[in-house]
C-alpha cells in the first residue's frame, strides 16, 4: 500500500479528541507553499510523515497529526508578509508519558528549520490531561509565599548581588544580610553564578545560610536563599542534596540550558528533601524573542511548570529592561487549573527599581514575586536601604496605598524615586 502523502495531514473539519495535544503556530509560507501546503508540511514533519512518498505496507495514519485550522494573522513590522496562525492536532500515542524531550522533539523539532516555512513560531499548546499528568508538576507554588515566608497578601521579594559574578564569597554572603535585613525575603544567584573560583559554591553555601539565619534571628522574619545548582546531570544533583543538607528551602536551576530532562531530575531528587525549585530562564530570549520565530515564553512557561517548578521568571509586563512579553498572560495560565497540578509563582525581575513597583502591581497583581538587582543595590546609600524602599514599595503597592505617601514615611524610598523616579530603565 502506499504510504500517506502531505495532502494526509490536512483535515480543517477535523474536531480535535480530547486526548490530542493540541498546539497553535505562527506560519509563514514560503513563496513557493499555500497557506495548506505548509500546514500539511509542519504536521507531516512533526509527526510521522516524510519528505517522499513511501510505499509502507499497512496503516500509519492513526500517529499521524493533523492540521486542522488555519486563521490569516499579522504580526507588527511583518504586515507585508502572508502569514497564519495554524492549529495542529497530535494524537496521543505519538508521546511518550512523562518525557518532555521527547514531547518538544516532536512539536518544537525539525519543523523549526524547514525550507516550506519562511518563519514558524510554537505560540501555545492546550495539554491533554493524559500527558499533562504524567508530570509531576510544581510541590509547593504559590503556596511559598504563605508556607515559606507568611507573606499575607504582599509579593515575595528578591533580590541578586550585583555585580552577578566576581563577588568574593564573604561579599556576596554580606549583602545577602544587608538585603534580608533590610526586608527582603530572599537572595538569589544569578544565572552564571554556579562553582567559580572567586566564590566556590560549597563556600558559598554554608557562608550566605550562616548570614541567613543571622538575619532571621535579628528580624524574627523568616529568610532564604535561592542557590543555583546548575551544572552537569550528577553534579547538580549533588549540589541539590548539599542545599538540602545545610538547610535550604530552594535551589535555583537554569531551566533552559541545563534541559528539560535535568528539570525533571532535579524535581525528582527535590521531591526528597522538599525542597522547591526557582526556575531561572536564561536563555529563553534565543528561543522567544522574535515575535514571528521559535517558541514563545508562554510555552516554555507551560513545560516548566509540567515539569515541576515552583517559581519562574516571567517578565515585568513591559516595566523593565528587557523586550515585551505576555507577562499578564503567561501568569494567568500559570495560575489556572491543569488537572489538579499545582500553580507557579511569577517573578517579575529585570530592570526593575521601587518606583516601578506601583504599576508592576496594578498590571500583575499581589501573587507574584519582585525581584530587583540594581534597584536595590543602586541605590544611593547602599544595599541596606535599597532593600527597606524596595520593600516600601511593595508594602505600599499591596497596601493601595500612594507611593508618594509611603515615601515620605521611609527615606530611603524617597530617595531611591529621587534616584530613579517612575521611568522604565532601558
Amino acid at each position: 500500500m502506499v504510504g500517506i502523502t502531505y495532502e494526509d495531514f490536512l483535515d480543517l473539519g477535523y474536531d480535535p479528541a480530547d486526548s490530542d495535544l493540541v498546539c497553535e503556530f505562527y506560519v509563514e509560507p514560503a513563496t513557493d507553499q499555500t497557506a495548506e501546503s505548509a500546514a500539511s508540511w509542519v504536521a507531516s514533519e512533526s509527526s510521522n510523515g516524510t519528505w517522499a512518498e513511501l510505499q509502507v505496507a499497512g496503516s500509519v495514519t492513526d500517529l499521524s497529526a493533523t492540521a486542522c485550522g488555519i486563521t490569516e494573522m499579522t504580526v507588527p513590522g511583518r504586515e507585508d508578509r502572508d502569514a497564519y496562525r495554524v492549529a495542529i492536532a497530535y494524537p496521543d500515542a505519538l508521546f511518550e508519558p512523562g518525557n518532555m524531550p521527547q514531547v518538544l522533539s516532536c512539536i518544537a523539532g525539525n519543523i523549526l528549520g524547514m525550507k516550506a516555512v519562511d518563519r514558524i513560531r510554537l505560540l501555545d499548546c492546550d495539554w491533554p490531561e493524559r500527558l499533562a499528568t504524567s508530570f509531576p508538576g510544581p510541590q509547593f507554588g504559590t503556596s511559598v509565599r504563605q508556607d515559606v515566608f507568611d507573606a499575607g497578601d504582599r509579593p515575595i521579594t528578591a533580590t541578586v548581588p550585583k555585580p552577578k559574578v566576581g563577588l568574593s564569597t564573604e561579599q556576596h554572603a554580606q549583602i545577602g544580610y544587608e538585603a534580608w535585613t533590610g526586608g527582603l525575603d530572599l537572595l538569589k544567584d544569578d544565572e552564571n553564578l554556579t562553582d567559580q573560583a572567586f566564590n566556590p559554591f560549597e563556600d558559598r553555601l554554608t557562608e550566605t545560610l550562616a548570614q541567613r539565619d543571622r538575619a532571621q534571628d535579628e528580624t524574627g522574619d523568616p529568610k532564604s536563599y535561592l542557590l543555583n545548582v546548575t551544572a552537569s546531570g550528577r553534579e547538580m544533583l549533588e549540589r541539590v542534596d548539599l542545599a538540602a543538607e545545610h538547610g535550604c528551602e530552594y535551589v535555583m536551576v537554569d531551566v533552559v540550558t541545563a534541559g528539560w530532562a535535568a528539570v525533571q531530575q532535579v524535581r525528582e531528587r527535590c521531591a526528597t528533601h522538599g525542597l522547591a525549585i526557582h526556575a531561572h530562564r536564561a536563555m529563553h530570549a534565543g528561543f522567544d524573542r522574535l515575535p514571528d520565530h521559535g517558541v514563545s515564553m508562554r510555552v516554555l512557561a507551560q513545560v516548566a511548570r509540567l515539569c515541576g517548578v515552583d517559581q519562574i521568571h516571567t517578565g515585568t509586563a513591559n516595566l523593565g529592561k528587557l523586550a515585551n512579553e505576555d507577562t499578564v498572560g503567561i501568569n494567568a495560565w500559570l495560575y489556572a487549573d491543569r488537572y489538579g497540578l499545582r500553580d507557579v509563582l511569577p517573578m517579575a525581575s529585570g530592570g526593575l527599581h521601587p518606583g516601578l513597583v506601583p504599576e508592576l502591581v496594578a498590571r500583575c497583581g499581589t501573587n507574584i514575586g519582585v525581584q530587583a538587582g540594581g534597584g536595590v543595590h543602586g541605590h544611593p546609600d547602599g544595599t541596606h536601604a535599597g532593600a527597606k524602599a524596595l520593600r516600601a514599595a511593595v508594602d505600599a503597592a499591596a497596601a493601595g496605598r500612594d507611593i508618594e505617601t509611603a515615601a515620605a514615611e521611609t527615606p530611603e524610598l524617597a530617595t531611591a524615586l529621587e534616584q530613579w523616579g517612575t521611568e522604565t530603565p532601558r
